[in-house]
């Protein structure tokens, strides 16, 4: 079972007053279901069918028809078919199915407009496994004018959502993590949210480690490297005139980096410091390396002209 299949369940078995049943069978009709003689509502979620199948029933007073089909996809999933055949003109007049946006008194208050946003969710809603992918909240929707109210909704909620047209729909969507697990709290997926919100938190610990350890195998390098550029300016004046061209404390630390080649400046104050008794600071050996490059850099100079 995908994860949006998940959720769906979850939120599918919530219970509501009549109001905010009202509001989430608005949106959720409004992106499902299809209008003429009957109001025909197609479904691959048996919860779902059977939550709108409630709603129906409980606003309405209308059992609707119930068909079950299997399909030719290749998962041969089943679909579930609710048919509506009577009060058709009142249902679209109450749920402003035949607008371009409910009115107002569908979304007066916070509860009806988090209703409306989970039947938003039930109809053309999806969101990615956060275990299997990049995290991703996302709604298809007809209209531009609608995507833009539907957009405009979400972000009521500080859920940051963008609209992009795609083939001859309108995708309304939701990328950052933290967004879409305070998407999943207002529509009340709890047990949804812990699982996306556990998997995130060990997403984000494995990836700050991962962002260490690269930090810290950069720094390897560059120590390394660094060690190993101060050894060749030493030979190198050793082989042009000897250490007896650097002052005493840079000799001492010449001959320091001779013996533990591969050592940090850190590393290095602190054994010069506990073998000579004489307290040497990693600047102050980062001082005398630099005049022992300075030193390496002229015999260099002179030995090309």
């Amino acid at each position: 079972m995908s994860f949006t299949s998940t959720v769906k369940n979850e939120v599918s078995k919530l219970e509501f007053g009549k109001i905010e049943s009202i509001a989430e069978l608005s949106a959720f009709l409004k992106n499902n279901a299809m209008i003429d003689q009957k109001i025909k509502i197609t479904t691959e979620n048996a919860s779902v069918a059977r939550h709108i199948f409630h709603f129906l029933k409980d606003v309405y007073g209308i059992i609707p028809q119930i068909t079950v089909r299997q399909g030719y996809n290749y998962n041969k999933n089943y679909y579930y078919i609710l048919e509506v055949s009577h009060q058709i003109f009142q249902i679209q007049k109450d749920l402003c199915l035949d607008k371009e946006i409910p009115d107002h008194y569908l979304i007066d208050d916070d509860d009806t407009k988090r209703a409306y946003l989970r039947g938003l969710f039930l109809a053309t809603g999806s969101i990615n496994d956060p275990k299997k992918s990049r995290y991703h909240l996302e709604f298809f929707v007809e209209q531009e004018q609608y995507a833009n109210f539907c957009s405009s909704l979400l972000n009521e909620y500080g859920l940051n959502s963008k609209v992009l047209k795609k083939d001859n729909r309108y995708m309304i969507y939701v990328k950052e993590a933290e967004k879409i697990g305070d998407f999943l709290r207002m529509i009340q997926a709890i047990q949804a949210l812990f699982y996306f919100e556990d998997i995130r938190i060990y997403r984000d610990h494995k990836n700050m480690t991962n962002r260490l350890n690269n930090c810290e195998q950069a720094n390897v390098d560059k120590i390394v490297e660094t060690a190993s550029q101060q050894v060749k300016d030493i030979e190198l004046i050793e082989q042009h005139g000897g250490l007896g061209l650097l002052g005493e404390k840079e000799q001492l630390v010449a001959i320091y980096r001779l013996k533990y080649k591969e050592a940090s400046l850190l590393e290095l104050s602190e054994i010069i410091s506990m073998e000579t008794n004489e307290k040497i600071t990693k600047s102050g050996i980062h001082h005398r390396f630099r005049k022992i490059k300075e030193l390496a850099a002229r015999i260099r100079e002179k030995n090309q002209s």
